[in-house]
């Protein structure tokens, strides 16, 4: 790996980093590392593109790294990833892109990871998107909780996506539990759209999904939320925004009780920078593109 593939791969590293006891780099469409061990197993799919990850049941504290970086203008890179966790296990998973494109011709990635997630499992899936020059990325993420689990999810835009469209969807067993932390910046002319697909079909499932966005300049976000109740569950799906210059965000929510013991709920807030927020860190010093920024940071962290 060269200097650009160590800043991309430290650009969507979580911040809370730890070493992985299993690897896997995809660099311009190609393997470029990738490192197992006795309890988990990653194996190439054969008729698409991608991998196979397998993960033993009763699996410890486990780290996976499995990020994607491209360097080249023009690609078109469509990876399909499956994640077969175990029962009893616990896994903590890093993925994302890293994008350095300084090619006039757009780079594309297109991300397909499902989660099959056995009985009694807890995993932590971290997923960050970062791109400098032209760059697009389509995630979409599938998730199948069976009983008695666990999961978070953390994804996070950081900036220089041209155009974002991610779609997750989830199936929530008996007694097992969704959260979705997501964060998301745009400006200049970028888009980006999420797009949530949750059913609660489980007894006692549930999920709780908070969105924080920022948009600024020219650059339009579109969030939908559509949460499913069938069973005795609870769902709770937060959007708060803020925009500035010309920003805009639309938030389309739709929560679905379809058990008479399904309790949903939907929260949405979209809002500019508070004038008095400015004032008093202008006070401290700042100018007011400083204040600026540090309201944008406060409120994406």
């Amino acid at each position: 790996m060269n200097n650009i593939d160590n800043e991309l791969l430290k650009n969507i590293s979580d911040d809370n980093y730890v070493k992985p006891d299993v690897l896997n780099i995809r660099k311009n469409g190609e393997v470029l590392e990738r490192k197992i061990n006795e309890d988990i197993n990653i194996i190439n799919k054969k008729d698409l593109s991608g991998i196979d990850v397998f993960v033993k049941e009763r699996t410890s504290l486990a780290v996976l790294q499995i990020p994607v970086i491209i360097t080249m203008g023009g690609l078109k890179d469509t990876v399909y990833n499956d994640f077969n966790i175990g029962d009893n296990s616990n896994v903590i998973i890093f993925a994302g892109c890293g994008i350095h494109n300084k090619d006039s011709h757009k780079s594309v990635h297109n991300g397909i990871h499902r989660f099959n997630i056995g009985k009694g499992c807890k995993v932590k899936y971290i997923e960050k998107h970062y791109c400098e020059g032209i760059g697009d990325i389509n995630p979409t993420t599938e998730i199948y909780l069976d009983d008695n689990c666990k999961m978070e999810m953390e994804t996070v835009q950081i900036k220089g996506i041209n155009y974002a469209n991610r779609k997750t969807k989830a199936v929530i067993g008996n007694n097992s539990s969704l959260i979705i932390n997501e964060k998301i910046m745009t400006e200049k002319e970028e888009y980006a759209k999420t797009d949530f697909l949750v059913n609660l079909k489980g007894e006692n499932s549930s999920v709780h999904v908070v969105s924080r966005s920022v948009a600024i300049d020219n650059s339009n976000q579109e969030f939908i939320s559509n949460v499913e109740g069938n069973n005795k569950c609870y769902g709770h799906v937060e959007c708060d925004s803020i925009i500035k210059d010309k920003g805009n965000v639309k938030a389309i929510p739709m929560i679905n009780a379809k058990h008479v013991e399904a309790n949903l709920i939907h929260e949405a807030s979209i809002g500019k920078i508070a004038g008095e927020q400015l004032i008093k860190l202008m006070t401290l010093g700042l100018n007011e593109k400083e204040a600026e920024t540090e309201i944008i940071n406060g409120f994406l962290k």
